[in-house]
């Protein structure tokens, strides 16, 4: 190719994406154009796993760097769940539990732990206007470097209200990690990643509550408010470490090209891959030809809501909701339920500690099994699994209070937390990423975790409600009523969640346009010249 190629046909001066910034990038005419997507496109869906890692190690370094950021909000929720179950924070913040105790109201017990949700709700609204704008790296900086400063309001925090407001606090710089992290994960990494790199949140999320049980268990027989201080102060571990390597990670290549910086885009897939096996302008060329099939205005929230990107919006809200109703809540409050079910402190704060490890464990085999089979056949028999273990979580609690019963409940919320972490959880962030449009991903990430948010939120109080012994004191017959919600999710994502396993975001555009029902998306063909 002549160095004369590779100035912009007509057809680029007159297209919004490419008139932005003047570019080398390989380019000749619309055919040639199409031939070198189709190539970039074929050779992603020829790799294996192995040769994909080979071929992207940087990119999974930086999916993996950008995934960690997830530890903060993992770190904070749990810890705030541990509080309501530390000895020292009960006796400094709590009432007479009428057994020579004390526990936190369950008002105040359940406040506490939705003031986090609270501030990532706002946190995720403003992170998809923000992150359109300026990009994923630094519009993620920006929320490491806000966590910072608010981390000081909850370590110097001496009452209830302060505690609330330092969560609120806290989880707006939550909201925008959650929001970016999954997007950009499955944005840099080739097709066959994409399962791996955005289950690795759901890893990191384990990682945050292991370090919070290893911590709480060493302070929960502390009497004074280092108990507490401690823990809180270790927060600051993760924010500027991680901001300076996020400085250094390469963009999102679709973000780039989204913009118009198509240099820029090929620079970075360059950077993302090894240079003897990646082709900057044919990773460009397979971009350009997704991103020019939609619209080329700026992206609203009102466009998610509209025409076949409902029905994608949908999905992810409801993906996102689900979280909430299958087990999640038993896990986020583990040490709290085990001290519930009968367990002492001691064993209580033991066996969160064990309930984190084993969901790090099956978070990682999870990987394979993605792999192999794909995303809905493993949410729809994992989250039957819970419902089943759920309901048997419930019956093992109407039996008369005994060693064998507090044990059978234990046994069954752990298996609960830790199936959770090996089939729905690490299957979500999957789903989530792959089924949102390139062009409105940012949105779309962040309007599907205000919908789990506000489903959380109520969910918070009624878990906290249904276990406090100042409330329904329900213990493990919660059960019943988390079955219940999980067999909601179970026949929901049966009839509407399809399967996008091996496919690219130019084949899942086209089955959305075509509204191919969810059950027939494994089974339809897609041509690799088309373009719809």
């Amino acid at each position: 190719m002549s160095a004369n190629d590779l100035s912009p046909s007509p057809r680029d001066q007159a297209n919004p994406i490419d008139s932005k910034e003047k570019y080398a990038v390989e380019h000749i005419d619309d055919r040639n154009y199409k031939l070198e997507a189709e190539e970039a496109e074929n050779k992603e869906q020829a790799m294996t796993v192995m040769q994909a890692v080979k071929a992207y190690p940087s990119a999974c370094a930086w999916a993996f760097t950008m995934s960690s950021t997830i530890i903060m909000e993992s770190y904070c929720l749990f810890l705030m769940g541990s509080f309501v179950a530390l000895p020292a924070f009960r006796r400094k913040y709590g009432i007479p539990d009428g057994n020579n105790g004390y526990v936190l109201e369950s008002a105040w017990q359940s406040a506490l732990q939705v003031g986090g949700p609270l501030g990532a709700l706002i946190g995720v609204f403003i992170a998809g206007p923000i992150t359109s704008k300026i990009g994923y790296r630094y519009a993620t900086i920006s929320g490491l470097m806000l966590l910072n400063a608010t981390i000081f309001i909850m370590f110097f925090a001496n009452s209830l209200p302060v505690f609330f407001v330092s969560q609120i606090a806290e989880g707006i710089p939550w909201g925008i990690f959650i929001a970016n992290a999954p997007a950009y994960c499955s944005e840099i990494v080739p097709m066959r990643l994409r399962a791996p790199a955005t289950q690795v949140l759901q890893l990191f999320w384990a990682v945050g509550s292991i370090i919070v049980g290893g911590v709480t268990y060493v302070y929960q027989k502390d009497d004074g408010s280092s108990a507490w201080k401690v823990p809180t102060a270790l927060q600051w571990m993760f924010p500027t470490p991680l901001a300076v390597l996020i400085f250094l990670a390469p963009e999102s290549p679709w973000w780039l090209v989204r913009k118009g910086k198509l240099e820029q885009a090929a620079r970075s897939i360059e950077r993302l891959g090894r240079k003897s096996q990646v082709n900057g302008p044919e990773g460009v060329a397979m971009m350009r030809r997704v991103i020019e099939a939609e619209s080329q205005e700026n992206p609203s929230l009102i466009e998610l809501f509209k025409g076949t990107d409902l029905r994608r919006t949908a999905i992810v809200c409801c993906i996102y909701a689900a979280q909430n109703l299958a087990g999640n809540l038993i896990a986020n409050q583990a040490v709290f339920f085990f001290e519930q079910a009968g367990m002492d402190t001691d064993t209580a704060f033991a066996l969160g500690l064990v309930t984190s490890a084993l969901q790090a464990v099956f978070v990682m085999a999870s990987w394979g099994l993605t792999t192999r089979f794909g995303r809905r056949p493993i949410y729809i028999w994992g989250t039957g699994f819970n419902v089943v273990m759920l309901i048997a979580l419930g019956i093992a609690a109407c039996f008369p209070k005994s060693t064998a019963s507090s044990n059978a409940q234990a046994s069954f919320g752990l298996i609960v937390s830790v199936m959770f972490t090996f089939a729905a959880a690490p299957i979500s962030w999957v789903i989530i990423a792959e089924t949102s449009a390139i062009r409105l991903r940012p949105l779309t990430t962040g309007v599907g975790r205000a919908c789990y948010y506000i489903v959380n939120i109520p969910c918070i109080f009624l878990g906290s409600y249904m276990l406090n012994p100042t409330g329904a004191n329900l213990g493990g017959k919660c059960g019943f009523v988390w079955g219940g919600t999980a067999l909601f999710c179970l026949i929901a994502a049966y009839f509407f969640l399809p399967e996008m396993k091996g496919r690219s975001y130019r084949e899942i555009d086209i089955l959305f346009r075509r509204h191919v029902p969810a059950r027939k998306f494994a089974s339809t063909e897609i041509d690799i010249s088309a373009d719809e």
